[in-house]
């Protein structure tokens, strides 16, 4: 909801500049690859339940912050190259936090679930928060549109406090990994796992090139507003969409789980997304573009549950922050490095080819992965999944 509220609020009332989209992801991304090199060895060796407290408090005092910046008497005051500035500010801060929230979050909830069900558990995790990114920009535009970007902006505060409670419910779980060791030697054993897992390397690269060169949600305010030319709750239904998609795939998902060669389907739904990237970047109506975001999120859906299937099934307990916190280099950050990618070949050849050339290259993404990595197209998550158990 955030994210959507300020990169709408960063293009319609401060820049209208594609450009300023892309640095969003950039000052983003900045912070959470060059953190994420100590965040897995600091995950490693403490309490992940505490950590994730005083994450979602540092969300909340950003979320406060956006608040203030978002009242006209402030941007109109300090002038709209300060305002931009200081959410680029706000930005780079949420990149820390994100570098320590997603290896706690990944490395807790393996330390809660039984190993049988981390594949049920991981399409469940999956589709909560594609709940969140399905709800979160419908209230975002609904918000905008009714009471403005101010109002916007304070629900999002309110509404991380509900999680912070929920957080508070688990109860404190105990720390695996207590020998200390040099930070410089913990981390090197971390990348050494995860370029030496095949599976690993080969399931995070396929979906960190597929986003970092698919990812047209960064540009959807263009969209929107100049190519599309509908309102602000249209803004908010075309960033949802993938949501929509993302959680009627993972429904099923939950109840027919993948047991058949999901490395090859894997592999599909990653070509049909950057398919429907490329119908996207020329549609100039509004339906077609809604149903191709919502058949995106479909086929990215299928590569989140694999995906996490594959990590939580083939790291070590010990190495769970580590991974994770790769985890968050090669994927999370993925979504900004591609909304970078996307403002600035925007600002270079324009919006439509821009995201047309997107489209093109995840397809050639598909096929190296598909020569360069055998073991993905044999992967049998069922067999895996048996092994562990016996182990």
């Amino acid at each position: 909801m955030q994210t959507a509220i300020i990169g709408y609020f960063v293009y319609r009332n401060l820049t209208r500049d594609v450009l300023a989209l892309g640095k969003l992801g950039l000052w983003e991304v900045i912070p959470a690859i060059g953190c994420s090199l100590f965040s897995g060895h600091f995950v490693d060796l403490r309490e992940k339940k505490g950590l994730m407290i005083q994450c979602i408090i540092g969300y909340l005092l950003l979320s406060a912050f956006y608040t203030v910046l978002s009242f006209p008497g402030f941007y109109n005051h300090a002038g709209t190259n300060l305002t931009v500035h200081l959410i680029y500010v706000g930005v780079f801060i949420g990149g820390i936090l994100r570098a320590f929230l997603s290896p706690s979050s990944f490395a807790l909830m393996s330390m809660l679930i039984p190993r049988k069900e981390y594949a049920n558990a991981t399409t469940w995790s999956s589709t909560a928060w594609q709940a969140g990114f399905v709800i979160g920009p419908i209230l975002a535009g609904a918000l905008i549109g009714i009471a403005g970007f101010e109002i916007s902006l304070f629900s999002v505060f309110v509404i991380q406090i509900v999680s912070l409670i929920a957080i508070f419910t688990i109860p404190k779980q105990q720390i695996l990994k207590k020998e200390k060791e040099p930070v410089l030697k913990s981390l090197k054993q971390g990348l050494r796992f995860v370029f030496k897992t095949q599976l690993i390397l080969a399931a995070l690269s396929l979906d960190m090139f597929a986003v970092l060169f698919g990812g047209a949600v960064a540009l959807l305010p263009v969209y929107a507003i100049d190519i599309l030319k509908v309102g602000d709750f249209a803004y908010g239904c075309l960033r949802a969409a993938p949501g929509v998609g993302s959680i009627a795939t993972l429904f099923i998902l939950s109840f027919s789980p993948l047991k058949t060669k999901p490395g090859l389907k894997l592999l599909g739904c990653i070509a049909g997304f950057g398919l429907v990237t490329i119908v996207f970047g020329i549609s100039k109506s509004f339906t077609l573009s809604l149903l191709m975001l919502v058949l995106g999120g479909m086929f990215d859906a299928v590569s989140v549950v694999i995906r996490g299937t594959i990590l939580q099934l083939k790291t070590p307990d010990s190495m769970r922050g580590r991974v994770g916190a790769v985890n968050t280099m090669f994927i999370s950050s993925s979504n900004e490095l591609g909304a970078a990618e996307s403002g600035l070949t925007a600002k270079w050849m324009g919006t439509i080819p821009a995201v047309v050339f997107g489209g093109c290259m995840t397809l050639v993404v598909v096929g190296i992965t598909y020569f360069a990595a055998p073991m993905l197209r044999m992967l049998n998550l069922q067999e895996d999944t048996a092994a562990e158990n016996k182990t």
